[in-house]
């Protein structure tokens, strides 16, 4: 029997007014009520609603129950097998998957002739199923809501049917008030609805349209039950582009409409809701236009452009819509309906500036979270340092990479270029903790490493030295000390880390160089007695901290130093370490750049520091109290990048050496991961067992990185350094920066050229191909042009060239790739590559020793390969540790699929 409907319509609509939309008299069947999100949302609508759910169904699942606070919703196979158990229902929901919803709403209707009202929830309904349903409910007098809806809810009934409109509270956001709501987006209308409180405005009725393709109770059926309904004043219509159900919309009372999607103008697919998709003139600066010519505005509302009228006003962001409906309703003569609740200013849970200091309007404070998310977000915060995810890191890192077409190497995301403008020292650092450190972070850094460089009477000495006297490498010199480091080393250093690390982890500890009260933790520091104070006096000890504390403030150094007095003891060189440590290393674990275990073991990375240092010095230049000429206390206070200098050379840098060294430091951190030196690292680690950190061996790993540098990777650097020596032993040059040294280089140059020449002929000639090459020459990428260049190789000649600083043997190559193309050696000009700057700079050092016949060739290659150790012993620092943290345990090994064998 058909319905009589609202007289106003072609078609039939059954709700005059929008306090008929949801009722406590309504009474819901829930299709598909077991369902993934039915189960969760029809409890909260239920409860609300004060138990308007009748019952639900699911096929075979007759006789089970969904568990709400007001007692069991009994689940039947059917809508008709609930009906013959005597339930009585006018409103049906539906969570049915999209083929299902069709013959959902049929079965309902034709078993049920008081059905009033149909929500589909479902959403992406087919176009011929969606006209089906229309013309079922039509028919038989059923209003129809949806799909891809989240319902209906009514703030002054306190009702919800359909979905999760007011989210999982829908009393704290659906509050009782004078605006209708009306929206194609289901979460945006509780967000509005959000929005409207802090303006001090409440809802009558809020319909969560969807947006499938077809919109079955659209905007015109809502503004006229809006205008009949006289608890609602205003209404808000947000409206996504497609379809022309707002266009020659009018009512009796004001609106604020929101119209968003611009950005969806030219797309030819829909992107998010299936009918926000415009056709011909129904884009959202379409819509703009219809409200625009109806409100009589020339212009979008925001707050620095308040334009509106007594009918109302258009916005463009959700956000502004408490303060455009405000000031409609006030040239109404109408005001909020309570007292503005809360605010729409930004209240930052989080918050991490990253170490940056930003302008006051720039850093925002942060606000307790409310319940439940402060008590998980005060969980988080006991989450103290990185917590990185394991994965098989064989080719990989976390910590280095390679651009393939600069050649152009990184470290932690910083160039080797920008790398080589910091110190050796600062580098150690950022190898580690992943920033750089401050200007006391740099000087408290170089007391803690220059403070054990000294191997005088140590064991690692006496390896190395019995290591070089047998002829080893210098990197089997190293590898034979740093053996000797093991855990036992630094162990003491490492407990007083973990004991300064679980007193202050959950502290309100941000900058460890500013003034912080540290009571509370002086209180429970008499348990970390045994790790943090000593019982006996230690002079060095003494000398440290008095050292630290004129060089700036650090609450670790200062907290040790208060609790030794507290407990009536002494500070230890130990502690000293890991105050210095975790001062330098605290900031990056609150920023979670690093993780707890890398924070408690930089005392262990540190020793192997000033270890590989320290025992490149022969023992004759070592004493109890002096390095190569340097009192102990002096060196204390020094750059560590002079210290490695001396320990080198055996003499201290001028400035602009010391300079150079640096930059030759830092263009030898890192090659990427794939390199055999980072290889070795890795290795090490993988072989130790990753996943259980702290029974990975940090000297292995440097062992490790050690035995995979060698003559072909490591010691190479020193062929370009004996070519030059051959080119320029025989001529005049005291000083490789004499401007005036009076060398005919372009001469010498086009000599080379023409005896290369000469050999690369005679060498073909005879059908050897494998020829020698001339060394930092050329390169596999950069080539091809009529004049070539190395990015690295430019940039570092550009920085010499901002210092003033010259160097002959540089001048020399370029000289040399020019030659090589006059004399038909090469076809284009060849590039001068990164590894004769290497080269050119060490020389460079040594070229007065050389000269002065205090240094042999035999000397300048041990030179020239311990320096690529000191280099990259930054980069593989770094592989260690993210290796550690992120590594699977033999994860470098190669499958046996993989391997081949070679008769």
């Amino acid at each position: 029997m058909h319905k009589q409907g609202v007289e106003k319509f072609p078609y039939y609509v059954g709700i005059d007014n929008l306090s008929q939309l949801a009722t406590k008299d309504d009474r819901v069947v829930v299709l598909n009520i077991l369902g993934k999100e039915s189960s969760t949302v029809t409890p909260t609508s239920h409860e609300y609603s004060g138990g308007n759910v009748v019952f639900g169904t699911g096929p075979g699942k007759s006789g089970k129950s969904l568990p709400t606070k007001l007692g069991n919703i009994p689940v039947y196979n059917s809508i008709k097998e609930g009906m013959l158990a005597g339930h009585k229902f006018n409103v049906v929901v539906v969570y049915l998957p999209p083929s299902g919803v069709k013959d959902g709403v049929a079965e309902a209707v034709r078993h049920n002739p008081d059905l009033k009202k149909v929500i589909v929830l479902t959403e992406k309904i087919s176009v011929k199923d969606a006209r089906i349903m229309r013309a079922i409910c039509q028919t038989n007098g059923v209003d129809l809501f949806g799909g891809n809806c989240l319902g209906l809810a009514d703030a002054w009934n306190h009702v919800r049917l359909g979905g999760a409109l007011g989210g999982s509270h829908p009393e704290e956001s659906l509050i009782k008030g004078s605006v209708a709501i009306f929206s194609n987006s289901g979460n945006f209308t509780t967000t509005i609805a959000v929005y409207l409180a802090t303006a001090g405005w409440g809802t009558t009725t809020s319909v969560s349209s969807g947006k499938d393709v077809y919109i079955q109770y659209g905007p015109k059926e809502f503004i006229h039950a809006f205008d009949n309904d006289d608890r609602s004043k205003v209404g808000v219509i947000y409206s996504e582009p497609g379809g022309y159900y707002e266009h020659g919309l009018e009512s009796k009372k004001p609106l604020v409409a929101c119209v968003v999607g611009r950005w969806k103008a030219r797309l030819s697919k829909a992107c998010g809701h299936a009918g926000s998709l415009a056709g011909s003139g129904d884009d959202a600066f379409a819509k703009e236009k219809w409200f625009m010519d109806y409100f009589g505005v020339d212009g979008i509302y925001t707050p620095g452009n308040p334009v509106c009228s007594k009918k109302g006003a258009l916005v463009t962001n959700i956000a502004h819509i408490p303060e455009a409906l405000t000031q409609v309703m006030k040239a109404n003569g109408m005001k909020p309906d309570f007292e503005p609740q809360g605010s729409l200013a930004l209240k930052a849970w989080f918050g991490s500036n990253q170490g940056l200091k930003l302008p006051k309007n720039l850093d925002l404070p942060q606000v307790e979270a409310i319940s439940p998310y402060n008590e998980q977000i005060q969980a988080l915060d006991k989450q103290v340092g990185a917590q990185f995810r394991r994965e098989t890191m064989k080719d990989a890192s976390g910590a280095s990479m390679m651009d393939p077409s600069t050649q152009v190497s990184k470290i932690h995301n910083t160039s080797i270029l920008d790398a080589s403008k910091h110190t050796f020292e600062a580098n150690l650092v950022y190898s580690l903790l992943k920033e750089y450190p401050s200007a006391y972070g740099e000087t408290i850094a170089n007391m803690a490493l220059n403070g054990y460089v000294n191997q005088h009477g140590q064991p690692a000495l006496a390896a190395a030295e019995a290591a070089r006297e047998n002829g080893s490498s210098p990197n089997t010199v190293a590898a034979s000390a740093v053996g000797i480091v093991g855990r036992k080393t630094a162990q003491k250093a490492m407990d007083a880390a973990q004991a300064l690390l679980e007193l202050f982890q959950f502290s309100k500890l941000a900058n460890p160089e500013a003034d912080f009260d540290y009571a509370a933790q002086l209180k429970e520091g008499a348990k970390c007695k045994d790790a943090l104070v000593s019982a006996s006096e230690d002079g060095c000890a003494a000398k440290w901290a008095e050292g630290l504390k004129k060089a700036g403030n650090s609450v670790f150094v200062n907290f040790c130093l208060d609790l030794a007095k507290q407990e009536k003891g002494h500070i230890g060189c130990d502690t000293l370490l890991a105050a210095t440590w975790l001062t330098l290393g605290w900031t990056s674990l609150r920023t979670k750049k690093i993780s707890k275990s890398t924070l408690t073991r930089l005392p262990w990375y540190s020793r192997v520091f000033s270890t590989l240092v320290g025992i490149t010095a022969p023992a004759s230049r070592q004493t109890e109290d002096s390095f190569c000429g340097v009192k102990i206390a002096d060196l204390v206070g020094k750059s560590f990048t002079e210290t490695a200098f001396m320990a080198l050379l055996g003499r201290a840098p001028s400035k602009d050496e010391l300079f150079e060294f640096q930059v030759l430091l830092g263009l030898i951190i890192t090659n990427g991961p794939g390199t055999i030196s980072a290889q070795g690292a890795k290795g090490a680690v993988s072989a130790d067992g990753p996943e259980q950190p702290d029974r990975v061996q940090v000297n292995k790993g440097f062992i490790g990185f050690l035995s995979h540098t060698g003559f072909a990777h490591g010691g190479n650097g020193y062929e370009a350094a004996a070519f030059l020596i051959e080119k320029f032993k025989d001529q005049p040059l005291k000083s490789a920066d004499d401007k005036n040294h009076g060398i005919d280089l372009e001469k010498i140059a086009m000599d080379t050229a023409k005896e290369y020449n000469a050999y690369k002929n005679e060498q073909k000639a005879i059908g050897n191909l494998e020829y020698a090459k001339i060394p930092c020459v050329n390169h596999p990428v950069f080539k091809g042009k009529d004049v070539n260049m190395d990015p690295r190789e430019e940039f570092v000649r550009k920085l010499f060239e901002e210092k003033g600083l010259d160097n002959v043997f540089l001048d020399f190559y370029h000289h040399l790739v020019n030659a090589l193309f006059k004399a038909k050696v090469s076809k284009n000009v060849y590039c001068v590559n990164i590894d004769a700057v290497i080269a050119v700079i060490l020389l460079k050092v040594v070229w007065r020793e050389y000269k002065a016949g205090d240094m042999k060739e035999e000397d300048i290659e041990q030179a020239s390969f311990s320096t690529f150790l000191f280099g990259r012993m930054i980069g593989c620092a770094a592989e260690i540790d993210d290796h550690t943290n992120r590594g699977r345990n033999m994860d470098t090994r190669t499958p046996a699929s993989q391997v081949s064998y070679v008769g």
